[in-house]
């Protein structure tokens, strides 16, 4: 029960669009003042909430003390690796970034061991400089542009060379990291969750959030949101969007098939004839409208800050091959994160486990 108590009403607090007080808390609730007040006491010795200062006093008796999450307490951190780059942040409670260090290199020309080494370097760069600043690292997580299993071997990832890594043990072998509990997921997985924390109220179109992140790397990878909650697919697969084909007797591809979306809408097609990538995306993004429904299509990585060229091509396309366009326009619309959103999604799962439980990480 004290668990599931600690877990209201951090949520409580962090929810509020309001500075609520203990008593605020309690009404929220429906739990006694004084049981909030000794949570929100544990709470605060365990650096999730502070107390904020009071509002001037506007009339008789004294203010009420607010609280608020806690930027000196628990904190995420985030890694990506990528074709061509390596990234790591941390985030702390309140979902700002207090750190962020980003290596552009070609991961192609190294092993799964050498590239998740570096990685790791870069990340305990990132970890020991928020603990200078007095934050706590309470996990890691990684993302990565390939299939993931349930705990955390990368079965494969074509553009890197990948099959069958077990990142989380790599990650660990780096000494600054060996103790931190590291989860690993598809990288347009972690992207969408991050953009779904950014701006829920666009993504949900008056309900709760469902809309399709596609990421535009040298590979391309889709995060699916349905009803607030990221679908994996039976076995955590979802998503491969980049292997759709468009053009059936076209391009050979990375996966051994044609004709794949990657080979004319990735990052190193699209430099070459984005016109051509636009409409690509838009024959693939038109077949998942057609079966699932989405309203809202989300484009990032390098699609992103290419939104504006792009955006016509594709639209255009989605006008012609969706049945329901002349009813319900999709709303097309670039990321928020931008190229953040992968390492960005992949701290904020951390934080969403400690806030999810903080019990657990008042034990610790």
């Amino acid at each position: 029960m004290r668990a599931h108590n600690l877990a209201l009403v951090l949520h409580t607090v962090a929810n509020s669009t309001d500075r609520l007080s203990r008593a605020g808390v309690a009404a929220v609730t429906g739990l006694t003042r004084a049981t909030v007040s000794a949570l929100v006491d544990d709470l605060i010795a365990g650096g999730l909430l502070t107390e904020l200062d009071p509002p001037p006093r506007t009339g008789a008796g004294r203010p009420a003390v607010g609280l608020a999450l806690s930027a000196a307490g628990p904190a995420g951190l985030g890694c990506e690796i990528n074709v061509d780059y390596l990234a790591a942040c941390v985030v702390d409670l309140t979902g700002a970034v207090r750190q962020r260090f980003v290596e552009h290199a070609d991961q192609r020309a190294s092993d799964a061991a050498g590239s998740l080494e570096a990685l790791g370097r870069l990340a305990a760069r990132a970890r020991l400089a928020a603990e200078a600043e007095g934050l706590t690292v309470a996990g890691a997580a990684l993302a990565v542009p390939g299939l993931v299993t349930g705990d955390g071997v990368v079965r494969v990832a074509p553009n890197l060379g990948w099959q069958d890594v077990d990142a989380p043990a790599l990650l660990r072998a780096v000494p600054e990291l060996a103790d931190l509990p590291i989860g690993v997921d598809n990288e347009a997985n972690l992207a969408a969750l991050g953009e779904l924390l950014v701006d829920p109220a666009f993504l949900s179109g008056g309900g709760r959030p469902t809309f399709l992140y596609v990421s535009g790397e040298v590979g391309i990878g889709a995060g699916l949101v349905l009803d607030g909650e990221l679908y994996r697919g039976v076995r955590g697969w979802s998503g491969e969007i980049g292997h759709v084909t468009v053009y059936p007797d076209g391009r050979p591809c990375r996966c051994g098939a044609r004709g794949c979306l990657e080979q004319y809408a990735g990052q190193e097609a699209l430099t070459g004839d984005e016109p051509l990538a636009a409409a690509a995306l838009g024959i693939a993004l038109a077949a998942v409208v057609n079966l699932l429904d989405v309203p809202v299509i989300v484009l990032g990585g390098a699609y992103a800050p290419l939104f504006t060229e792009l955006r016509a091509g594709i639209e255009e396309e989605l006008t012609r091959r969706v049945l329901t366009s002349g009813l319900a326009p999709v709303a097309l619309r670039p990321a928020a994160l931008g190229a953040d959103a992968a390492m960005r999604g992949a701290a904020d799962t951390v934080i969403r486990a400690v806030r999810d439980d903080p019990a657990a990480w008042l034990r610790r």
